[in-house]
């Protein structure tokens, strides 16, 4: 449910104002906040961006889109709109391998290391900020970083009562409604904050519709020295399904083109049901802080998800269709203590987690009444996985003289799998595992005035996922040949960095290594239910240069920019085609195909150019104007190299490089009672057509040989978003 609560800030200001309480809250927040984030002087690559930033951007944007101009990151969405599925890359690592914290629990679903960020609401609206670690990073409790972090607080409640409404209106019928309220802080330091959102969209591909509801509450105290805070977030989603893409023939004939659904009659004409994904999910959070005599802090934060859903497909000529059920159970408990002293700075936590889910499929077939009331419904199948996950650390930060840092992070993390049950197709999927991993983190930080030198080193581990595993599992089930086994991911991550700040101009470079032992990565084998299968590749690597400046030339003006080189490469690689009998099933084996074998090749849907230039104009920033001082033009070009859609590097099977062109025009007007929040946005105002992300397929025919083929995203051409908030 992306972008549903990116603009509840402007209307519902949740951060903390001038004042004695709000240095209460400031103080307090920062404790929950750097528990789990890197400091000024950690020798970690970072970015952080603050709430400000979080609520200028395009109120239609999921927290993925507007992270887009991040450094190496680059964010893909399958309807074209804010509302549906949206992924997210960070140095070409894909989202599974991207660790999400929302107050230090994790957010990745447990079996598939996902976060489906369409399921939640997309949260930039409630936080005080968000911290994006390039790397390893620092300890974090869930799934490992392999490659990077997104670090989310929400923030407290600011001083004063608000009340507020937001409606915002764009292309292809998306429509936003959001109302909010706060009680601001009581008397004995009691608040209350809620919200409410309703959005829908046509979607830019068709089927893409999209209906989404969202809650937010928060209910808490702050005390002299303490805080207790109850957090609860809703979103419940239903999307039309567009992740099939399309192949280039049919984009060249129809962009808006999607496949799902489509179904012949009795007279064999073409039809197409909507094909959607239904999900709801609910998180509650119980957070308690205290600050004790001596500089000590400590902070637990006890959480609980829920989530429901299903997915319908419409099969075949007969009025039959097919769900695909998943409920979920996930508790997790997170505890910190902190140190903070002249010269040193020490930390030490645990975390642990326990996941509960459940998958089942039911065919539902019409026998005479049209409508199904009356029909057949048979279980397919059913199957249940429980994960435990539990880590330990510390981190110290020590500064024996002034300009300089020193800091060992150890981590040890332990996960425990019990997969059962008979997945789609009846193969049973019985599985037990059990890993231990050591995490050590260490570096330097040399600071002297304005500049910053920094270099830090980093082991990592990372577990398979649930798919990647019970697709094995089927092939091992099926095959009489060598049995198939998932390792476990390892890195070493270097970082090597230098950094400028002064009032007007910062600038940035960093180094990165990022070597891979047993990486998992797609090799070309399909499921039956066309899920990319997954195996490990003994080397690979990612190695690159990270740019970043940031220039304020004068009040009414600021730029900035940043650029990615890299190389992104596979030592030694096997491709994979899926065996298919003669009328095409699916055979749970597969085939290295002749020129399948590949040394030095780049790792798919990984760019090795990534750049961002942004211009941003308040004309009026110096007048006394009050209606047209905070009137700002913003525009900025992403733009993104080749991509590979396989790990062969073939020209047949990549995305060319692309860009886009975003425009904004906003002010914020204050007024006797509240403040009146105008925006207009124009998305791609160049018109720009192009296509990102996708995948390619690879089929052994017994007479046809190799056949094989791409899909892609098709992603929208000129959009056009107006919003208005009143709030006071």
């Amino acid at each position: 449910m992306r972008g549903l609560f990116f603009i509840i800030a402007a209307l519902f200001p949740l951060h903390a104002e001038a004042g004695s309480d709000s240095l209460k809250v400031e103080r307090l927040d920062s404790v929950v906040v750097s528990s789990s984030r890197a400091g000024e002087l950690t020798p970690v690559t970072f970015t952080s961006v603050g709430s400000d930033e979080l609520r200028a951007a395009n109120p239609s944007s999921s927290l993925p889109s507007t992270l887009g101009l991040l450094p190496s990151v680059v964010s893909t969405v399958e309807n074209g709109t804010g509302l549906g599925y949206t992924y997210i890359k960070i140095r070409g690592v894909s989202g599974s391998q991207i660790n999400v914290t929302l107050n230090g629990l994790p957010l990745n679903d447990s079996e598939s290391q996902e976060v489906f960020w369409v399921n939640i609401p997309a949260l930039t609206g409630i936080l005080s900020g968000v911290q994006v670690q390039r790397g390893l990073g620092t300890s974090a409790s869930g799934t490992g970083a392999f490659g990077a972090s997104i670090n989310m607080n929400t923030a407290f409640a600011g001083d004063s009562p608000t009340v507020g409404f937001e409606a915002s209106y764009g292309s292809w019928n998306t429509l936003m409604t959001l109302v909010s309220a706060s009680t601001g802080l009581l008397k004995g330091g009691v608040y209350l904050s809620g919200a409410y959102s309703e959005d829908r969209t046509d979607g830019y591909i068709r089927g893409g519709k999209v209906t989404a509801r969202s809650a937010f509450a928060a209910l808490g105290w702050l005390g002299a020295n303490s805080s207790l805070r109850l957090t609860y977030l809703m979103g419940s989603q239903k999307s039309g399904i567009t992740w099939n893409g399309i192949d280039l023939e049919t984009y060249a004939l129809d962009r808006r083109y999607n496949s799902s659904g489509m179904y012949l009659d009795e007279f064999g004409n073409t039809h197409y049901h909507l094909d959607y994904d239904r999900y709801a999910q609910h998180n509650v959070q119980l957070n308690y802080t205290h600050m004790f005599p001596g500089n000590v802090a400590w902070t637990t934060t006890l959480g609980y998800t829920r989530g429901d859903g299903y997915d319908e497909y419409w099969i075949g000529v007969d009025p039959t269709y097919t769900r695909r059920y998943m409920g979920n159970d996930f508790y997790a408990l997170k505890s910190d203590v902190k140190y903070t002293g002249k010269k040193l700075l020490l930390t030490a936590g645990a975390s642990g987690s326990f996941y509960h889910g459940r998958h089942f499929g039911k065919d539902f077939r019409d026998t005479e009444v049209g409508d199904f009331s009356d029909g057949e419904v048979t279980e397919i199948y059913r199957n249940r996985t429980f994960k435990g996950d539990w880590s330990v650390y510390g981190r110290m930060e020590y500064r024996p003289i002034k300009q300089l840092n020193a800091y060992l992070d150890l981590q040890y993390r332990g996960i425990r799998l019990n997969m059962r049950g008979l997945d789609d197709g009846e193969e049973k999927m019985d599985f037990d595992a059990f890993w231990n991993f050591f995490n050590p983190r260490a570096g330097l930080t040399a600071s002297l005035g304005k500049h910053r030198i920094y270099a830090s080193a980093a082991f990592g581990h990372r577990e398979p996922g649930r798919g990647d595993l019970k697709e094995v599992i089927a092939y091992n089930n099926a095959t009489t040949l060598e049995k198939q086994v998932l390792k476990p991911e390892k890195m070493v991550d270097v970082e090597i960095g230098y950094e400028f700040g002064s009032e007007k101009l910062s600038a940035g470079l960093n180094l990165y290594c990022m070597e891979y032992w047993d990486m998992l990565l797609e090799t070309g084998r399909l499921s039956k239910s066309g899920y990319a299968i997954k195996n490990n590749v003994d080397r690979a690597w990612r190695r690159g240069i990270e740019l970043s400046a940031a220039w304020a030339p004068a009040p009414w003006v600021s730029l900035r920019g940043n650029l990615t080189l890299s190389l992104n490469k596979i030592a030694h690689y096997e491709d994979h085609a899926t065996d298919v009998d003669d009328d095409y099933n699916y055979l749970s084996t597969w085939t290295v195909y002749e020129g399948g074998v590949c040394r030095g090749t780049d790792i798919l849907l990984s760019p090795s150019v990534i750049g961002m230039a942004e211009a941003s104009f308040k004309p009026f920033a110096t007048t006394p104007w009050s209606v047209v001082k905070a009137l700002a033009l913003t525009a900025s070009v992403k733009g993104v190299g080749r991509q590979y859609l396989d790990n062969t590097s073939s020209p047949e099977r990549r995305v060319p490089a692309y860009y886009v062109c975003d425009l904004s025009l906003t002010d914020s007007i204050p007024l006797k009672a509240g403040k009146l929040t105008l925006g207009f946005y124009v998305g791609n105002f160049t018109n720009h057509l192009y296509y990102t992300g996708g995948g390619a397929w690879k089929l052994m025919h017994p007479a046809d040989g190799l056949v094989s083929g791409i899909y892609i995203y098709s992603q929208p051409p000129v959009s056009f978003t107006g919003k208005v908030s009143y709030n006071f």
